[in-house]
């Protein structure tokens, strides 16, 4: 047979197959336009199950074993609930009611593009605080009112104004947080449509459940806590927060509310949470984005048998601040290690700057550089792009001094590749889920430890259908 009439004899083949399953097609359409239409509707359920299970998001591999077990704080209830602010069927809102004597301190985002709540928290806590009644902290995921104009004032007004009509407190005591897609309008009405179910559930040991309900692209919810003995019985802190993307703080991260039931002031509040940002949410970054919404809420109801906190150089005072580092530093490491995509923990040394705002910079340099990111996820120990980032970072450097580490090996030193660098050795190291690159710039006393993660594919298929 000719080789044409061949091809003419397989391509007919070919049109008839495909004609055949255009027929296939068809009839299995019209079967099931044909079907009873609880038929029909349970065909459409299983295929959205399906497609929601296929969409479903592995918990990071960084994850604690588990969420820790939160004590009581005295003074504090918890409730979520699901208001279909974006999905259906999930928790997505969040409510905290304060006794009265609550001291509330607080940490924003320095974006100038701020979200409405972040600026409605903000007024509030520029004058003196009125403590005599209670307070609450209403926060909802999937929507952060965010560049909403003036509609997202009003949105706020109508849903912190709700929340204080149903647990009887002033307007200006109760704190708002927004998180989700920047520059939708918030549907503040289905906020407002379940506040009374909240108030009517509140518990004192609902923590747990409201980490869950402020995850957007959490993987996994996010709790620390801490305690210690002061003269007359002991204080206890908790922290949740959510945080997993657009992570690259400037004054605390994403959402944070901790609570303790030490009778302190606002004002030293404020001081004490000020002193921990720079060496824990101020010190880790994902992606070196800000976001318009971070916020870090600090309340302390007075509740503890313990006596009042009132000198900043006390004993008391500061093993205060330690122990609220120690929940803010256990939060902010949870965030990274739910970094979009991430499979690694990578803590960035830096030390012998000039100054440690010289530190700062060359660490922050490395941790949010694609480059480095990217190597370190493809396990390359490729030191090269280190010494990229601490030249960009803008810090004072000098070639012949610079020495680097991954871990304890040295790789390079006074100007080139050290001579006991071991490629094998150091490739072995990058397979680790747990890296430290140390960099002594050999000029003075500075120094700063960040923390960051790796740069995969799966930050790209996260984001790239954020809003789907």
């Amino acid at each position: 047979m000719p080789k044409s009439d061949k091809k003419d004899k397989l391509s007919d083949a070919e049109k008839l197959k495909s004609l055949k399953k255009k027929m296939k097609k068809l009839k299995a359409a019209a079967d099931a336009a044909a079907a009873p239409i609880g038929t029909r509707v349970e065909a459409v359920t299983k295929a959205v199950v399906a497609k929601t299970t296929k969409k479903a998001k592995a918990v990071s591999p960084l994850a604690p074993e588990s969420f820790p077990e939160l004590p009581v704080i005295a003074g504090a209830e918890f409730a979520a609930g699901a208001a279909g602010v974006k999905y259906q069927g999930r928790t997505d809102v969040m409510l905290v009611r304060l006794a009265a004597g609550t001291a509330i301190a607080g940490a924003f985002t320095k974006s100038s593009t701020r979200a409405a709540s972040i600026l409605d928290c903000q007024a509030k806590l520029s004058g003196k605080q009125e403590t005599g009644q209670g307070a609450a902290i209403i926060v909802n995921s999937g929507n952060a009112n965010a560049f909403t104009g003036k509609n997202g004032q009003e949105s706020v007004d109508k849903v912190t104004g709700g929340v204080a009509s149903a647990l009887s407190i002033p307007r200006d005591r109760v704190f708002s947080s927004s998180t989700g897609v920047i520059g939708e309008p918030l549907p503040a009405e289905r906020i407002t449509a379940v506040i009374g179910q909240l108030a009517g559930k509140l518990d004192a040991g609902g923590a747990a459940d409201a980490a869950q309900a402020i995850m957007t692209t959490d993987t996994f919810p996010k709790g620390a806590t801490a305690s210690f003995e002061a003269e007359g019985g002991t204080i206890n802190i908790v922290g949740i927060a959510k945080g997993s993307g657009m992570i690259a703080p400037d004054m605390a991260t994403m959402l944070v509310y901790i609570f303790t039931d030490a009778k302190i002031a606002p004002e030293m509040l404020q001081k004490l949470l000020n002193g921990q940002l720079a060496s824990t949410f101020n010190a880790i970054t994902v992606d070196s984005d800000t976001s318009t919404s971070d916020a870090l809420i600090l309340a302390a109801t007075g509740k503890t048998t313990a006596q009042p906190i009132t000198d900043m150089r006390s004993a008391p005072a500061r093993r205060f601040g330690k122990a609220l580092g120690q929940v803010m530093m256990d939060l902010a490491h949870q965030v990274v290690r739910d970094g979009e995509g991430a499979t690694k923990f990578v803590e960035v040394q830096v030390t012998g700057a000039a100054n440690n705002n010289d530190a700062h910079r060359v660490a922050m340099a490395i941790a949010n550089s694609p480059l480095v990111k990217t190597a370190i996820a493809g396990e390359d120990a490729n030191w090269g792009r280190v010494v990229m980032a601490v030249g960009k970072s803008g810090a004072q450097a000098d070639r012949d001094l610079l020495t680097i580490r991954f871990g304890d090996m040295v790789l390079a030193e006074n100007g080139w590749r050290a001579p006991s660098y071991d490629e094998a050795a150091a490739s072995a190291y990058m397979k680790r889920d747990h890296l430290v690159v140390g960099v002594d710039l050999g000029l003075g006393r500075g120094k700063r430890t960040v923390w960051t993660c790796d740069l995969t594919h799966g930050y790209i298929d996260i984001n790239a259908d954020y809003r789907s």
